[in-house]
Protein backbone atom coordinates (compact mmCIF):
# COMPACT_ATOMS: atom_id res chain seq x y z
CA UNK A 1 0.00 0.00 0.00
CA UNK A 2 1.11 3.57 -0.91
CA UNK A 3 1.28 6.41 1.36
CA UNK A 4 -1.07 8.01 -0.54
CA UNK A 5 -3.39 4.70 -0.21
CA UNK A 6 -2.58 4.45 3.26
CA UNK A 7 -3.66 8.54 3.74
CA UNK A 8 -6.83 8.01 1.58
CA UNK A 9 -8.08 4.88 3.88
CA UNK A 10 -7.20 6.50 7.18
CA UNK A 11 -9.13 9.80 6.33
CA UNK A 12 -12.15 7.25 4.94
CA UNK A 13 -11.70 5.36 7.93
CA UNK A 14 -12.40 8.94 9.91
CA UNK A 15 -15.12 10.08 7.86
CA UNK A 16 -16.77 6.57 8.52
CA UNK A 17 -16.27 6.76 12.26
CA UNK A 18 -17.92 10.39 12.51
CA UNK A 19 -20.95 9.50 10.46
CA UNK A 20 -21.22 6.15 12.65
CA UNK A 21 -21.29 9.08 15.33
CA UNK A 22 -23.38 11.10 14.17
CA UNK A 23 -26.40 8.25 13.04
CA UNK A 24 -25.71 7.40 16.80
CA UNK A 25 -26.37 10.57 18.00
CA UNK A 26 -29.67 11.77 15.79
CA UNK A 27 -31.14 8.48 15.83
CA UNK A 28 -31.55 8.05 19.93
CA UNK A 29 -30.88 4.15 19.69
CA UNK A 30 -34.10 4.15 16.91
CA UNK A 31 -33.32 2.11 13.84
CA UNK A 32 -33.01 5.24 11.08
CA UNK A 33 -31.36 4.18 7.72
CA UNK A 34 -29.23 7.46 7.18
CA UNK A 35 -26.69 6.04 5.06
CA UNK A 36 -30.01 4.97 2.66
CA UNK A 37 -31.17 7.93 2.98
CA UNK A 38 -27.70 9.47 1.68
CA UNK A 39 -27.90 7.25 -1.08
CA UNK A 40 -31.48 8.01 -1.67
CA UNK A 41 -30.65 11.77 -2.16
CA UNK A 42 -27.67 11.10 -4.04
CA UNK A 43 -29.37 9.33 -6.66
CA UNK A 44 -32.09 12.51 -6.66
CA UNK A 45 -29.36 14.47 -7.55
CA UNK A 46 -27.71 12.52 -10.01
CA UNK A 47 -31.04 12.03 -12.15
CA UNK A 48 -31.82 16.07 -11.39
CA UNK A 49 -28.32 16.60 -12.98
CA UNK A 50 -28.40 13.87 -15.96
CA UNK A 51 -31.95 15.16 -16.69
CA UNK A 52 -30.05 18.67 -16.89
CA UNK A 53 -27.66 17.03 -19.25
CA UNK A 54 -30.17 15.53 -21.20
CA UNK A 55 -32.12 19.01 -21.78
CA UNK A 56 -28.79 20.61 -22.77
CA UNK A 57 -27.95 17.55 -25.26
CA UNK A 58 -31.12 17.71 -27.09
CA UNK A 59 -31.21 21.59 -26.90
CA UNK A 60 -34.29 22.01 -24.77
CA UNK A 61 -34.60 25.35 -22.35
CA UNK A 62 -36.82 25.34 -19.67
CA UNK A 63 -39.72 27.90 -20.20
CA UNK A 64 -39.51 31.31 -18.54
CA UNK A 65 -42.53 29.96 -16.41
CA UNK A 66 -44.87 27.22 -15.99
CA UNK A 67 -48.41 28.00 -17.35
CA UNK A 68 -51.09 27.94 -14.96
CA UNK A 69 -52.58 25.38 -17.22
CA UNK A 70 -49.29 22.86 -17.01
CA UNK A 71 -48.98 23.19 -13.06
CA UNK A 72 -52.41 22.47 -12.68
CA UNK A 73 -52.56 19.33 -14.93
CA UNK A 74 -49.07 18.39 -13.34
CA UNK A 75 -50.05 19.00 -10.07
CA UNK A 76 -53.20 16.27 -10.38
CA UNK A 77 -51.45 13.94 -11.88
CA UNK A 78 -48.63 13.89 -9.89
CA UNK A 79 -51.01 13.39 -6.84
CA UNK A 80 -52.68 10.26 -9.01
CA UNK A 81 -49.27 8.95 -10.30
CA UNK A 82 -47.71 9.12 -7.01
CA UNK A 83 -50.69 6.92 -5.13
CA UNK A 84 -50.76 4.71 -8.30
CA UNK A 85 -46.77 3.98 -7.47
CA UNK A 86 -47.18 3.75 -3.76
CA UNK A 87 -50.84 1.97 -2.97
CA UNK A 88 -51.79 0.74 -6.22
CA UNK A 89 -52.18 -3.26 -6.33
CA UNK A 90 -50.65 -3.72 -9.62
CA UNK A 91 -47.46 -2.26 -8.85
CA UNK A 92 -47.10 -4.14 -5.73
CA UNK A 93 -44.69 -6.63 -7.56
CA UNK A 94 -42.21 -3.30 -7.93
CA UNK A 95 -42.36 -2.45 -4.23
CA UNK A 96 -41.94 -6.39 -2.99
CA UNK A 97 -38.40 -6.31 -2.86
CA UNK A 98 -38.39 -3.31 -0.25
CA UNK A 99 -42.18 -3.55 1.61
CA UNK A 100 -43.95 -6.05 3.53
CA UNK A 101 -47.97 -6.58 2.52
CA UNK A 102 -50.17 -5.35 5.53
CA UNK A 103 -53.68 -5.42 3.98
CA UNK A 104 -56.13 -3.18 2.36
CA UNK A 105 -55.47 0.52 3.49
CA UNK A 106 -59.11 1.87 1.10
CA UNK A 107 -60.89 1.40 -2.18
CA UNK A 108 -58.16 0.17 -4.75
CA UNK A 109 -54.94 0.10 -2.40
CA UNK A 110 -52.66 -1.61 -0.20
CA UNK A 111 -51.43 -0.88 3.13
CA UNK A 112 -47.52 -1.75 3.19
CA UNK A 113 -44.22 -1.48 5.42
CA UNK A 114 -40.86 -0.76 4.53
CA UNK A 115 -38.52 -3.86 4.67
CA UNK A 116 -36.36 -3.70 8.50
CA UNK A 117 -33.23 -3.04 7.36
CA UNK A 118 -30.12 -0.29 7.98
CA UNK A 119 -29.35 0.44 4.32
CA UNK A 120 -31.14 1.13 0.88
CA UNK A 121 -33.72 -1.01 1.24
CA UNK A 122 -35.78 0.42 3.84
CA UNK A 123 -35.29 3.61 2.54
CA UNK A 124 -36.46 2.76 -0.42
CA UNK A 125 -39.55 0.95 1.10
CA UNK A 126 -40.50 4.31 2.71
CA UNK A 127 -39.95 5.62 -0.63
CA UNK A 128 -42.41 3.68 -2.09
CA UNK A 129 -44.94 3.22 0.10
CA UNK A 130 -45.21 6.85 1.01
CA UNK A 131 -47.36 9.15 -1.59
CA UNK A 132 -45.96 12.43 -0.22
CA UNK A 133 -42.52 11.40 -0.80
CA UNK A 134 -42.81 9.74 -4.11
CA UNK A 135 -44.46 12.87 -5.47
CA UNK A 136 -40.96 14.73 -5.56
CA UNK A 137 -39.65 12.12 -7.72
CA UNK A 138 -42.75 12.36 -10.12
CA UNK A 139 -43.06 15.78 -10.12
CA UNK A 140 -39.44 16.46 -11.17
CA UNK A 141 -40.14 13.75 -14.10
CA UNK A 142 -43.33 15.46 -15.21
CA UNK A 143 -41.52 19.34 -15.36
CA UNK A 144 -38.92 17.37 -16.63
CA UNK A 145 -40.79 16.21 -19.49
CA UNK A 146 -42.25 19.71 -20.26
CA UNK A 147 -39.23 20.70 -21.12
CA UNK A 148 -37.59 18.21 -23.10
CA UNK A 149 -41.52 16.83 -24.67
CA UNK A 150 -43.98 19.01 -24.06
CA UNK A 151 -46.81 17.27 -26.18
CA UNK A 152 -46.08 13.99 -24.99
CA UNK A 153 -46.01 14.89 -21.58
CA UNK A 154 -49.26 16.81 -21.68
CA UNK A 155 -50.53 13.71 -22.82
CA UNK A 156 -49.47 11.25 -20.39
CA UNK A 157 -50.08 13.67 -17.10
CA UNK A 158 -53.88 13.69 -18.92
CA UNK A 159 -54.46 10.19 -18.48
CA UNK A 160 -53.70 10.78 -14.71
CA UNK A 161 -55.58 13.87 -14.10
CA UNK A 162 -58.46 12.19 -15.75
CA UNK A 163 -57.70 8.88 -13.76
CA UNK A 164 -57.77 10.81 -10.83
CA UNK A 165 -61.26 13.18 -12.02
CA UNK A 166 -62.68 9.49 -12.74
CA UNK A 167 -62.09 8.37 -8.71
CA UNK A 168 -63.50 11.64 -7.43
CA UNK A 169 -66.68 10.55 -9.47
CA UNK A 170 -66.18 6.66 -8.54
CA UNK A 171 -66.28 8.14 -4.83
CA UNK A 172 -68.84 10.89 -5.48
CA UNK A 173 -71.26 8.11 -7.25
CA UNK A 174 -71.00 5.72 -3.98
CA UNK A 175 -71.88 8.12 -1.65
CA UNK A 176 -75.15 9.34 -3.23
CA UNK A 177 -75.96 5.57 -3.62
CA UNK A 178 -75.23 5.15 0.28
CA UNK A 179 -77.53 8.36 0.99
CA UNK A 180 -80.33 6.94 -1.23
CA UNK A 181 -80.27 3.59 0.71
Amino acid sequence: MTAWESTARQVADRVAGVARREEAEYSGGEPRPLGGYLATLGTYGAVCASMVGVARLVGAAPPERVSAADLALVTVATHKLSRVLTKDPVTSPLRAPFTRFRGQSGPAELAEDARESNGARHSLGELLTCPFCAAQWVATGFVFGLVVAPRFTRLAASVFTAVAGSDALQFAYARLEQAAD
